[in-house]
């Protein structure tokens, strides 16, 4: 999916004293670029800054599906045309934020250092760093040979050596493990998945959707590794590259590939905050309103967590939906303008021809229950509840409009019946009635 839901009406303008003169965005991920656009589109008149050395804002979740296959160009990956950033007046600056600088006592307009040494200056700052890809902690595990997944330059070079006959090894089962696996089968190549769990994606899609999920892997040709994996030796002009896994039950088993894909996980990019002096702990610590401990500056996307939180579920924080919402509710608070209410939070993920789609959480609460809905022993959607039958997250197998209407119930927390819920002759939205 790269297209962004149809715009609202504009709100009725704010003061115009409390908006600021310019705005300076750094990252142009979805996140980022959510706050360019919704600033133009509330009617912000002022200079309008977007900082990202990759260029043209793209979207991200095709890199690790279609993308990867070749069924997308880089130019259908793009969040807009290149004529939009000058039709909305637009600076895009293609270089790398190096350096935030701040005066304690915000007398001073915030200044941007770019690597090119170039200083730019805003009223106010949006951070957009995202994350950057998980390095294996193991021997071998930070060798440049590692593939990891997350700009379209990553996918590029994966892209290049999948082919008929490689032999990949793909390292992690979550989703971005399993697009890749799957992606990498689909041109024949030969593909190792090594996860840590036989049912990967269990706080999205609750155990019985994921272990069916995992199981695809293996129906499609995929051969899955269930273990940790303890070191990889590196490729030379006589031999590939061979990664060591040692199984739950202590045996240990090794594979040879041509290519190996890491997939474990995203960490926040928190350092250009760090080195400012704003508050960080395990993400740039915002308020509800999205702004920093400095009050010209703000944050967005996967590098943020809300203060007072112990963190955030990374099946939601770190899908595009959520990263959206937190670019247009920033632009909201920058303009001194009320953000629309949010409803849970939705995500999505493509695999061996099978589309997942899923809402709010499926990890089980005190005194709940995980109800699972199948068709002829096959578990097509999983739904979770609390203790007072309030459903608290969802899950399914395509079936979007399952899960649109479970997304309505959780918001109108809806007291479900759990064997109407079982019922696959039961739509979804006839639970709407409670």
């Amino acid at each position: 999916m790269t297209d962004t839901p149809a715009p609202a009406a504009s709100p009725a303008p704010a003061d115009d004293a409390a908006r600021p003169g310019s705005v300076l965005v750094v990252g142009g991920g979805v996140a980022g670029f959510a706050a360019v656009r919704e600033l133009r589109r509330r009617g912000h008149a002022g200079e309008l800054t977007l900082v990202e050395p990759q260029g043209l804002p793209y979207d991200r979740p095709p890199l690790s599906k279609e993308f990867l296959t070749g069924d997308a160009d880089a130019h259908r990956l793009l969040l807009a045309p290149p004529p939009w950033f000058a039709e909305h007046r637009v600076t895009l600056v293609a270089r790398r934020a190096e350096r935030l600088e701040l005066d304690d006592d915000g007398a001073a307009r915030p200044r941007v250092v770019l690597d090119d040494g170039a200083v730019l200056t805003a009223d106010a700052v949006v951070l957009a760093p995202g994350g950057r890809p998980r390095l294996l902690a193991v021997p071998g595990g930070d060798h440049p040979d590692v593939a990891v997944l997350r700009t379209r330059a990553d996918a590029e070079r994966i892209a290049a050596r999948l082919h008929l006959g490689a032999r990949v090894t793909v390292i992690g089962g979550g989703f971005t493990g399993a697009e890749v696996a799957s992606a990498a089968r689909e041109v024949l190549a030969e593909v190792t998945l090594v996860s840590a769990s036989a049912a990967p994606a269990l706080a999205a899609v609750g155990p019985a959707l994921a272990a069916r999920l995992h199981v695809l892997h293996a129906e499609r040709g995929v051969d899955v590794l269930e273990g940790l994996v303890t070191r990889i030796d590196h490729a030379d002009a006589d031999a590939p590259h061979r990664v060591h896994v040692r199984h739950p039950d202590g045996s240990e088993a090794s594979v040879a590939a041509d290519l190996v894909v890491a997939a474990v996980g995203i960490a926040p990019n928190t350092a250009l905050a760090e080195a400012a002096g704003l508050e960080v702990d395990g993400g740039i610590l915002v308020d509800e309103t999205g702004r920093t401990s400095h009050p010209a500056v703000f944050a967005v996307g996967d590098a943020v967590r809300r203060r007072g939180t112990e963190g955030t579920s990374p099946h939601a924080a770190r899908h595009w939906e959520p990263a959206l919402h937190s670019g247009q509710d920033v632009a909201a608070a920058i303009l001194g303008e009320e953000a629309p209410a949010r409803g849970t939070p939705w995500f999505w993920s493509d695999r061996h021809g099978v589309h997942v789609e899923g809402a709010g959480s499926m990890l089980p609460v005190p005194g709940g229950r995980i109800v699972d809905r199948a068709v002829r022993g096959t578990v097509v959607a999983g739904f979770a509840l609390d203790a007072d039958g309030r459903m608290t997250g969802a899950a399914a197998v395509d079936d979007p409009m399952a899960v649109k209407a479970a997304r309505r119930i959780i918001d109108r927390g809806i007291v479900v019946d759990p064997a109407r819920l079982a019922d696959p002759d039961v739509p979804v939205r006839a639970l709407l009635r409670g």
